[in-house]
């Protein structure tokens, strides 16, 4: 990427236009008969350019903050300010009354899929495509996969063999046990991988950061970053109402709707990860796409267990058995990718036919 001294003006402009768009819906009470209205249509095709523009802006400042701070600092902004807005936006769910039992589960369930399935091995494959092979640090591979076994089985294995609470559920001191263990795990990963033991996720070199950053720019890339990730949600979460009648049209469960919105939030990141792997940076890639699915897991669960104590919802985490098969599927599969340190095309396409099955289950359960 080629980084001006000036910030590109759509770059901030379309996303707070997207931003206005979804107030202006939402305060006329528009956005709740989105579907059935109309101009419905008319505006989901003004959304469409708007969403994906905000998607590019996002990734544009993410890479204006990794330009600065270097690796892996400059990934980790990206992949905390994706997940706490994505927090944000199951929270308001909970409030209006309209989530299921099951949000905070399947959302979990759908971003560690996509990312670790789906994402992963588009960033394999391309590099492979590309490179032959790829290399990465075995130990930081390591790091991940074993925070991201603990964390899945804590928060949405765990609770099908607990007894105290039936149902797939956990109890009240259960819950509040699981989440200081998980804030406090994902705490010591954060200390790991920026402070302790930071040279094990820079990778062999150093993509951003050889430059002294503008004075002042880090703050303006930050604060552009937060605007157009919140335009990603935003625009998303209003361009679901046209998801979910479209999802019901032609008769799909309505997990497919979730798992649409999913694909769209973690958009940015994706970008960005596949863009790493085509420049032969497989370490960043893997920094953006596993530091996704352990911050979503160690930021979503916890929060949402401390606002279930105003809320008092009913908190489903237990997977089905067939989702459980495919979550213990892709952990062993990605214990021997990222065994030995290199990657190929085998190892991509391996991945991209496990997230091909996730997809199509989702269709025909």
């Amino acid at each position: 990427m080629v980084h001006s001294a000036r910030t590109p003006v759509w770059t901030w402009f379309l996303p707070v236009l997207g931003i206005l768009l979804f107030a202006g819906a939402t305060a006329t009470g528009f956005g709740e008969n989105f579907a059935s209205d109309p101009l419905g249509i008319a505006i989901a095709v003004i959304l469409v350019p708007l969403l994906m523009s905000a998607v590019f802006a996002a990734v544009y400042h993410a890479e204006e903050v990794a330009h600065v701070t270097g690796e892996p600092v400059g990934t980790l902004v990206l992949t905390i300010a994706v997940t706490v807005i994505e927090l944000a936006l199951i929270v308001s769910l909970m409030l209006t009354g309209k989530a299921a039992s099951t949000l905070v589960r399947d959302t979990v369930f759908s971003v560690i899929m996509i990312i670790t399935t789906g994402l992963v091995g588009l960033c394999i494959l391309v590099g492979g495509l590309r490179y032959r092979e790829q290399s990465f640090d075995v130990t930081s591979a390591k790091i991940y996969l074993a925070m991201l076994i603990v964390l899945t089985t804590l928060s949405i294995i765990l609770p099908n063999y607990t007894s105290s609470a039936p149902g797939r559920l956990y109890s009240t001191s259960q819950l509040a046990f699981i989440s200081v263990a998980i804030i406090a795990l994902y705490g010591v990963f954060l200390f790991t991988q920026t402070v302790r033991h930071r040279d094990y996720f820079t990778g062999d070199r150093e993509e951003f950061g050889a430059t002294p950053p503008p004075k002042g720019r880090i703050l303006t890339s930050i604060i552009f970053l937060c605007v157009a990730l919140s335009a990603v949600v935003l625009l998303a979460k209003l361009f679901a109402i046209e998801i979910n009648a479209g999802v019901a049209a032609i008769g799909a469960p309505a997990g497919v709707s979730g798992v649409v919105i999913a694909l769209i939030v973690l958009l940015p990141e994706s970008i960005a990860a596949v863009g790493a792997a085509s420049r032969d940076n497989l370490q960043r890639s893997l920094n953006l796409a596993l530091g996704s699915s352990l911050a979503t897991i160690g930021l979503t669960i916890p929060a949402i267990a401390g606002a279930n104590i105003f809320l008092q919802k009913s908190l489903i985490l237990g997977l089905d058995p067939r989702d459980l098969a495919l979550v213990m599927m892709t952990l062993a599969a990605s214990i021997l990718t990222f065994g030995t340190g290199r990657t190929n095309v085998l190892f991509g396409f391996l991945h991209l036919v496990i997230f091909g099955t996730f997809l199509f289950l989702a269709f025909v359960p």
